[in-house]
């Protein structure tokens, strides 16, 4: 768990950086910055998205992921219940849906991926913190630039990965069984894709509910050892 407290106060130290850079800078230039993440956020979705090996897989994921998430309203509960967190740190309903904005983008961009998973899971198996270490001086550039450009919800990010992290390495050897490379790779893809919508919600360009595209995150191993299975 060291590595996920380290990665935690990465996040929170960068966050505390790029919220006193923030006072100092124009509102042009925190758009500019905002469009700037946009764009970096659509080119890390694109170089990953594109590494999908079986684009069927993909495809099904997503298709039954965002099934379960319109008809559970996922995004629309997980918006009210942030939004009403939020709202204590905010001094208006304006500032409250900027936070809101913040920490889902933040948490999304800072925990989807191999890395979360593969460090994660080698630091619960053999004690190996290298790639998590890796990760906590990213999350640390990140949190200063996203800060900047967002504002200090952004920080809130810490704690959720504090608990995503932290429950992959207590649940490692329980996970780990179940998590082949292929698996995690189709995991990987099919989270990349979800950080390609949120890069282009962020430029403008689209409306996407993101919180309803993460249930393909869950049924993206499954789709793929199903894919294994009847050999398509």
């Amino acid at each position: 768990m060291f590595a996920v407290i380290v990665n935690t106060v990465a996040i929170v130290a960068g966050s505390l950086i790029g919220f006193s850079l923030r006072s100092g800078l124009p509102k042009g230039l925190t758009d500019a910055l905002m469009q700037g993440l946009g764009l970096c956020t659509v080119v890390i979705g694109v170089q990953g998205a594109i590494q999908e090996s079986n684009i069927l897989v993909m495809i099904i994921s997503v298709v039954v992921g965002l099934l379960i998430g319109e008809s559970l309203d996922a995004d629309g509960h997980v918006n009210r219940f942030t939004t009403r967190l939020m709202s204590r740190f905010a001094r208006g309903k304006g500032d409250a849906g900027k936070l809101v904005n913040a920490f889902i983008t933040s948490c999304l961009i800072m925990n989807v991926g191999a890395m979360v998973i593969v460090g994660s899971l080698d630091a619960g198996l053999q004690g190996e913190f290298s790639m998590l270490y890796t990760k906590s001086l990213l999350d640390f550039i990140a949190g200063i630039m996203m800060t900047a450009a967002m504002g200090i919800g952004v920080m809130g990010s810490a704690l959720f990965t504090l608990v995503f992290q932290g429950g992959i390495v207590l649940m490692a050897e329980l996970i780990a069984p179940f998590m082949s490379d292929y698996l995690i790779q189709e995991m990987s893809c099919t989270g990349c894709l979800i950080i390609l919508g949120l890069g282009l919600n962020m430029l403008e360009l689209t409306k996407l509910r993101i919180i309803n595209y993460l249930p393909a995150l869950a049924a993206a191993p499954l789709v793929a050892k199903l894919a294994q299975l009847l050999n398509f």
